[in-house]
């Protein structure tokens, strides 16, 4: 049966720093995380974001309501936001989201693939499930590249576009994690 570790201090992968959330954060998460071109590719990140709105979450974050959650950073520099929630004693889910300014780095596959051996190690979970919405390509590129299969679709809410959409959804085993992915 998995547990939910503890939060570590920090996770170092060859560029980045996954580290936990701090009140601080509040300014740069309104500003990356309210641009709406980021904001609807989420499914909880309403549009517009307020600071204070995004220091209620951190605050939430901090004492562990929004299951572990780890700040981005790159140089010193808070460049997104990954984590995953337990929905059962086996498996959880993951999601992330990057600052527009850094897409195409190569950042959210560094960051997940340190959340995902994180998320086996630390917590012994079986598999992960994560997910995008239909038209976001890029995430379903990150997803696949690091093993994630498909299992099929469903509507999901997203707050930045007040609807639901749809979401296409994926596994990912311990086992195959363990074959196909290099640790950071």
């Amino acid at each position: 049966m998995a547990r939910v570790a503890s939060h570590p201090v920090q996770i170092r992968t060859q560029r980045l720093v996954l580290r936990p959330p701090a009140l601080a954060d509040a300014a740069r998460v309104s500003l990356l995380a309210g641009d709406y071109d980021v904001a609807c590719m989420t499914g909880t990140i309403p549009h517009p974001y307020s600071e204070q709105m995004a220091g209620e979450w951190l605050t939430g974050a901090r004492a562990g309501e929004e299951g572990v959650v780890f700040m981005i950073e790159r140089d010193g520099t808070l460049i997104g936001c990954t984590g995953y929630r337990a929905f059962a004693p086996d498996h959880a889910e993951l999601g992330y989201w990057i600052g527009k300014p850094y897409w195409g780095n190569g950042y959210a596959t560094e960051a997940v693939r340190a959340l995902i051996a994180h998320a086996f190690d630390a917590d012994g979970f079986a598999y992960l499930k994560a997910g995008h919405f239909a038209d976001n390509p890029r995430s379903e590129r990150i997803l696949r590249k690091l093993g994630f299969l498909a299992l099929g679709g469903e509507l999901r809410e997203c707050a930045a576009r007040g609807t639901t959409t749809d979401c296409l959804t994926y596994r990912l085993g311990r086992a195959e994690a363990l074959a196909n992915l290099r640790w950071p």
